[in-house]
């Protein structure tokens, strides 16, 4: 013998209960069979509802009344020839009639008992099983309806009946010894008492009534139809990539049940463990999918976790006190007081010290909870050897599960380390002693991201999501998008990462798409994006609460520098090729830096110097390998060493600027580069990450710009240039006169900086310096005499696009 449940989604509506005699009608081919039914989708929820509207003393339960007869009536004519569904009709309208007698009683009494309500909402599984036994009939396919309350005895706890399985088991047996049948059709959810009055099993407990047919009957398996394929690696509402569990254990299912799986109804297993009994989690509406197997011993897979869990609306409560330590009794007292007033416990953690327990609640029932157990320590509380005690709310707990975590070690160190790095606080963790669940108390909105990550980490070895923020969309930005699009599938297939670009932004539109940009499309859909409000873009970056989502800064803007230490307390990691929050006070760069430590979060920014050179990176690796520093001489400039390389005082000075311009070289004011600030901002970085204190005051700058060029607009900049050629011409021959060239270099020694022009000899290794190119020379303990010389393209949207990009992807594996 077999049972099968079907749940509320596969008997909603016409079109499904069809689908659901499609699967009956082949399992009755193989073997007897019980079929445990459902209310019809969202019966129960309008039952009770209604009744409480009645209660209220409100009329509008009558309409509530007529509606849920309807749609029962409406049902059966869809499925039922005319000619055969005047006997069901009535059933229906009599079934309903004496609902509507309850209703009445509950109006004119304004009271709503639990007992009434289990009498109310049996009615929605009496109806769902009498007319799927009337459509199968219908269509030729013998049963018989059977009324659980005449098998399944009970105690009297109405709303959460606890099951006689000695009365129900006689029962059971003397009804089956009776002419057999092939199928039989009974209600789920529904019960009596030793009485003879209705009682429930639960919300959910249709799943209970099979497992206790199941057990009772030792019938050879039992199938959960539902409206998924089967239990998931996690909640599909919250991971798309969530997947299927073929084969999973009765401990695991239970863990993962009780922590919020919504598949299965958590003490439906607990009647057919002993029996060994197997469980299939089956899709009505995709009945040749395998769904999951629930039995004794679940088969080994590559990953110790089997699925993750999330339990939302949790209050923990914290009892806390140096009077708890060393006394014997304070949790026994607690939990009683609990217990007394049927509060459920669904975590329980201790200090080592003795010093506080925490118990996580049901929300509903937190405010009950403190009342009664400030009464039962109120004479510690009055003394002060305890404190009130403390509730927290919009708290959730998310929990991994898994038998083959047992003796693992690391399965902790990942999901505390995966969670810090995102920005998650965990407020409380638990596990039990067998290993199989670890459990940790994390804010509510906290909870989709949390399961994201998590499940990526051990589940998904097939990819990392990446969620990119991008401020800025000028020369470097067009290309970083460029790139990005350009490498997509270069990514997923070889480093396995999903890069998407959720926001976009420059000084005047934002856009922003949780899915991803189509980014064959970003600048018309900026186009069509909001205004621009920096602000806005934060609280969207933070509101969303992505995984992996990392801010990229491609302006120069000093507002957008300043908003980094907001994002990195936020553990949102910030990639910037802006110069301004790192060339900025002292204090504020130290303080950007201890931000990405504390919170976890990525800070790179490569290309503050050198455009997509690695000179940061590298500094930073002789650093960590233990070499220190000793001198860093540079040219920093791609625009003033493409304006030397180019200048031989034949065309001017001021055609070569603009020149430079032109190619995208210079910042959109050149005054920036010649006048020396930026190569002074660069060696500041460098010298700052060597490990020095230094600010801009205190490096000297040999400024070759006259003053007449510093006044006025752009424009106003180029025509002084016209007029000081003489000055430019002079500075060109003074050096061309020692057979050497003019080059901007920066000096760093000793706690001393300097940048300004120098004449540099055939011999030295800035002379053969081209184009746009960067050199950058480290002196260190290891290379005290031949130096390490870092040299390419230091300017230039596509070089520096590409050194935002490789931060990017270091930014998605720290």
């Amino acid at each position: 013998m077999q049972v099968l449940k079907f749940g509320g989604s596969s008997v909603a509506n016409a079109v499904n209960i069809s689908k659901t005699v499609q699967v009956i009608r082949q399992a009755i081919l193989k073997e007897k069979t019980i079929v445990v039914v459902s209310a019809f989708g969202g019966m129960t929820d309008i039952l009770l509802q209604c009744g409480s509207t009645a209660a209220r003393g409100d009329e509008s339960y009558k309409d509530s009344l007529i509606l849920i007869e309807q749609r029962h009536l409406e049902t059966v004519r869809q499925l039922i020839p005319v000619a055969t569904q005047s006997g069901v009709l009535s059933m229906v309208k009599k079934i309903c009639n004496e609902l509507e007698d309850i209703f009445k009683g509950i109006f004119l009494l304004q009271e709503l008992s639990d007992r009434t309500k289990d009498g109310v909402v049996a009615f929605g599984e009496l109806l769902s099983s009498r007319i799927l036994s009337a459509v199968l009939t219908s269509q030729g396919v013998e049963n018989v309806w059977k009324d659980s309350r005449e098998l399944i005895i009970t105690d009297s706890r109405h709303g959460r009946a606890q099951v006689d399985f000695r009365a129900t088991k006689k029962k059971m047996l003397e009804y089956f010894r009776s002419p057999e049948v092939s199928l039989l059709v009974v209600p789920g959810f529904i019960a009596s008492d030793a009485q003879g009055v209705t009682t429930t099993l639960g919300r959910g407990g249709s799943d209970y009534t099979a497992a206790i047919y199941g057990s009772v009957l030792a019938c050879d398996g039992i199938e959960i139809w539902t409206d998924v394929s089967g239990m998931m690696t996690a909640d599909p509402r919250l991971v798309s990539n969530a997947r299927v569990i073929p084969h999973i254990s009765y401990q695991e299912a239970m863990e993962l049940s009780h922590f919020g799986a919504k598949v299965i109804y958590p003490p439906t297993l607990q009647p057919v463990m002993s029996k060994g009994i197997p469980v299939w989690v089956k899709n009505t509406f995709a009945p040749t999918d395998p769904g999951t197997l629930i039995e004794k011993v679940s088969r080994r897979t590559a990953s110790s976790i089997r699925g993750i869990s999330s339990i939302n609306q949790i209050a923990l409560l914290s009892l806390e006190g140096s009077g708890m330590i060393g006394i014997p009794g304070f949790s026994k007292r607690l939990f009683e007081a609990l217990s007394g007033h049927q509060i459920n416990v669904i975590l329980i953690t201790q200090a080592s010290s003795e010093h506080s327990i925490c118990v996580g609640v049901d929300v509903v029932q937190a405010s009950l909870a403190k009342s009664v157990i400030d009464a039962a320590f109120f004479t510690e509380i009055n003394n002060g050897d305890v404190q009130p005690l403390i509730v927290e709310l919009e708290l959730a707990i998310i929990a991994l599960v898994g038998d083959n975590m047992k003796s693992h070690p690391g399965i902790s160190g990942k999901l505390f380390g995966v969670l810090g790095r995102n920005g998650i606080n965990v407020r409380a963790i638990a596990q039990g002693s067998s290993e199989r669940n670890i459990s940790a108390v994390i804010s509510t909105k906290d909870v989709q991201k949390a399961v994201n990550v998590l499940h990526e980490e051990f589940f998904e070895a097939t990819y990392k999501q990446l969620n990119l923020f991008i401020t800025g969309t000028g020369n470097v930005g067009k290309r970083l998008i460029q790139q990005l699009h350009q490498q997509h599938d270069y990514l997923f297939d070889q480093l396995r990462l999903q890069v998407r670009v959720t926001g976009v932004a420059n000084s005047r539109r934002m856009l922003i798409n949780e899915e991803g940009i189509d980014l064959n499309h970003w600048q018309e859909l900026l186009d069509q994006g909001s205004p621009m409000n920096l602000r806005n873009f934060e609280e969207i970056i933070h509101s969303k609460n992505l995984r992996n989502s990392v801010f990229v800064d491609v302006t120069a803007n000093k507002e957008v520098g300043t908003s980094y230490e907001r994002l990195l307390q936020k553990s949102v990691a910030v990639v910037a090729c802006n110069k301004i929050a790192c060339s900025s006070p002292y204090l504020y760069y130290r303080k950007l830096k201890d931000l990405s430590k504390e919170f976890n979060a990525a800070f790179y920014f490569e290309t503050n110097v050198g455009a997509g050179l690695p000179v940061i990176g590298t500094l930073n690796d002789l650093l960590r390998s233990g070499d220190k520093i000793r001198k860093i001489e540079a040219v920093l400039s791609g625009t003033l060493n493409f304006v030397f390389n180019h200048y031989n005082g034949k065309t001017s000075f001021a055609k070569v600027v603009r020149q430079a311009q032109d190619e995208g070289y210079t910042e959109p004011d050149p005054r920036l580069d010649l006048s020396g600030t930026d190569v002074m901002r660069k060696i500041m970085i460098l010298a700052r990450e060597a490990g020095n204190v230094i600010e801009m005051e205190d490096i000297s700058n040999s400024v070759f710009l006259p003053a007449s060029c510093n006044a006025g607009s752009v424009a106003d900049f180029y025509k002084a240039l016209e007029k000081e050629e003489t000055h430019f011409k002079k500075l060109y021959e003074g050096a061309a006169a020692e057979g050497k060239k003019l080059k901007f270099v920066a000096t760093y020694e000793k706690g001393n900086a300097s940048v300004g022009l120098q004449h540099i000899d055939p011999a030295h290794d800035f002379y053969h310096l081209y184009g746009k190119d960067n050199i950058v020379v480290f002196y260190t303990d290891r290379y005290p005499e031949q130096p390490l010389v870092i040299k390419g393209a230091g300017a230039g949207a596509e070089v520096t696009a590409s050194g935002v990009f490789a931060d990017i992807i270091r930014a998605a594996s720290a």
